[in-house]
C-alpha cells in the first residue's frame, strides 16, 4: 500500500476531481491519495465521485483555509 499526495491548493472546479480521477487510475487497489483543496464544492464533488468508483473516504477535515481528503481505492 503507498500513499500519494495531491496538493490542489488554488485549483478550482473541476480540476481537483479530474485529478484526483487521474490519479485514481495510476494507482493500485488499496493504495491512499491524501487531497488538500481550497475549492469550496470539492467537498460536494469528493463525496459524489467516491458514490461513482471505487474509493472510500477515510478522513475528511475542514481546516481553516482548506479541506483535507484521505481516500482509498477499493
Amino acid at each position: 500500500m503507498t500513499t500519494h499526495k495531491l496538493n490542489l491548493l488554488g485549483k478550482k472546479c473541476p480540476i481537483p476531481i479530474l485529478k484526483i480521477t487521474k490519479k485514481f487510475k495510476e494507482i493500485f487497489k488499496g493504495d491512499i491519495i491524501h487531497v488538500k483543496t481550497d475549492d469550496p464544492k470539492a467537498e460536494n464533488d469528493v463525496e459524489e465521485l467516491a458514490k461513482n468508483i471505487s474509493i472510500a473516504i477515510l478522513k475528511k477535515k475542514k481546516q481553516k483555509e482548506y479541506l483535507f481528503f484521505e481516500i482509498q481505492k477499493l
